[in-house]
């Protein structure tokens, strides 16, 4: 519990929590740390931040004061990949990333621990691309004193499900790039999808292994998959092929060589006519027209996960929905947008 005494008889006390002091358009922040010893000097600034009392804490068996609070919350919340500094501030942490990677939001653990009382977590988005020592979340224990049994449930519901936030390190990947189309294959048009589709790759940490062009030739298509998977590629991007037409076979091709899940479709604009694959464990992402003159497509929204190791599959692909439009502005700042944050 905290005892109110006068501000002339707090002389000699300490501070039981940091002070803030905000100056419209040039400072916020604590005036006075806790555990700062008050002295005879501090009192006229003490009133003008509005302190006419100071407070002692006497905390009961059963209380937990803002920073021990925001020590365990922290604990609970981080995951692999997520570090924090002790030495809370005001009852609130920064969580940040151990390494550079893709943070990975538990959503529905996060709005059950935001669902109790007295404590709160804020984080990036979702599938956000980070590097290491980049802000990911914060933390804090909303009173100054509160009871320790809603830090120690919220603390119960983070850890529940492994954890609330990890950084998912991108693994460096083997990829090959199936280019397909009659034009490009036979020369008519110059291809312009491989240094596209090779610059993503690149940016994301992994290598090309393989580059090959294919007709609108089913059997070829799948003959040159088989060459590829042989060659030691782990993840196939194929280009072309990928609309309704009937000549648009890329789809064929993939069955033939033995994909057991296809996935056509994805709630995203650009790029609803994505595909996504699997030849056992390798994936293969079918890349729409869109990637041609679109900067960004759903293919950046799912490659980072692919590469993160995660399964990617019709639920995942219907998830893109909500945030899964683009606004197609004149000047693209993604990621600082709202594209693909929600899935």
């Amino acid at each position: 519990m905290l005892k109110k005494i006068r501000l002339q008889e707090a002389i000699g006390s300490k501070l039981e929590h940091d002070i803030t002091e905000i100056r419209p358009g040039e400072f916020k922040g604590p005036a006075f740390r806790r555990g700062h010893t008050v002295c005879e000097a501090d009192l006229c600034h003490l009133q003008r931040l509005g302190k006419n009392h100071l407070y002692v804490l006497d905390l009961a068996h059963d209380e937990i004061h803002e920073n021990e609070a925001a020590v365990i919350l922290a604990t609970a919340l981080a995951g692999d990949g997520v570090t924090w500094k002790n030495g809370p501030r005001e009852g609130k942490i920064n969580l940040l990333a151990e390494r550079d990677g893709l943070l990975v939001v538990n959503t529905a653990a996060l709005a059950a621990f935001n669902m109790v009382d007295e404590v709160m977590c804020a984080t990036l988005h979702n599938h956000t691309l980070v590097n290491r020592g980049d802000l990911l979340a914060g933390t804090r224990a909303i009173p100054l004193v509160m009871k320790r049994t809603p830090i120690e449930r919220a603390a119960a519901i983070a850890r529940q499900n492994g954890s609330v936030l990890s950084v998912k390190t991108l693994r460096s990947t083997r990829v090959g790039l199936v280019i397909t189309g009659n034009e490009v294959y036979h020369g008519l048009i110059q291809d312009r999808f491989a240094p596209i589709l090779t610059e993503k790759i690149k940016a994301l940490g992994s290598e090309i292994l393989a580059l090959d062009f294919a007709p609108d030739d089913a059997e070829v298509i799948n003959q040159v998959i088989r060459s590829q998977l042989d060659q030691g590629c782990d993840l196939l991007l194929l280009s072309g092929g990928m609309s309704v037409d009937a000549d648009d076979v890329t789809r064929h091709g993939i069955r033939l060589a033995g994909a057991s899940e296809i996935h056509y479709g994805a709630a995203a604009l650009p790029g609803s006519m994505f595909l996504v694959a699997y030849l056992g464990e390798v994936p293969l992402l079918g890349v729409p027209a869109c990637g041609l003159y679109h900067r960004i497509t759903v293919v950046d929204l799912v490659l980072p996960r692919i590469l993160a190791g995660e399964k990617v599959g019709k639920a995942q692909l219907a998830f893109l929905g909500h945030g899964g439009l683009c606004k197609d502005c004149p000047e693209c700042t993604y990621p600082k947008c709202h594209f693909g944050k929600a899935g």
